[in-house]
């Protein structure tokens, strides 16, 4: 059953991309983002409880997000509409990438998904207009473990000069005044 999906290591341990087989004939195409005992062959112990999207314009900034210990949350993310770049810092204070980070574009044509465990930190630049961005995660959604640090305050060089903000995510710390749980 692997042959459906083929898992690609990333530069970041435990953060995996995922190329699904894509079956297309006149009709269009149909891929299967998800089946439990495919990802347990893989290797990938996700098992999602929500499912939601955003459908961003061109230049928004969404992140860096996680949840805090009590609610963190394996995430599967891929863009089936548009084109994102996808970007994820590690918080694992024991890991030898802590605060390191790792970028992918994900987009409606290339069809490939992101796993990313907990201890990560997730967010994605929206490269065209009506991009739309799928998670499942594999806890429910928090309000009170929700959590996040400024997205350009760890290093990274995004390819945008005025990104559309939430005004949350504007108010987050910096990565250097956040204390990682993890």
């Amino acid at each position: 059953m692997s042959a459906m999906i083929q898992l690609l290591e990333t530069e970041l341990t435990s953060v995996f991309v995922l190329k699904p087989r894509v079956f297309e004939d006149q009709r269009g195409s149909f891929v299967k983002t998800y089946n439990e005992n495919l990802f347990e062959e893989l290797g990938i112990p996700f098992k999602p409880r929500e499912e939601f999207f955003s459908v961003s314009h061109k230049n928004v900034v969404r992140g860096m997000h996680f949840q805090l210990v009590g609610a963190a949350h394996d995430k599967l993310v891929y863009c089936p509409l548009g084109k994102v770049l996808d970007v994820v810092v590690d918080l694992r204070k024991w890991s030898k990438n802590y605060g390191k980070t790792m970028s992918r574009e994900l987009s409606g044509s290339n069809r490939e998904m992101l796993f990313i465990p907990v201890g990560f930190a997730h967010g994605f630049l929206a490269l065209e207009d009506n991009t739309m961005m799928v998670y499942q995660t594999s806890t429910v959604h928090s309000p009170q473990h929700d959590a996040g640090f400024l997205w350009n305050s760890f290093g990274f060089d995004w390819p945008v000069q005025n990104p559309i903000l939430s005004d949350r995510d504007k108010a987050f710390p910096a990565l250097k005044d956040f204390q990682s749980p993890f």
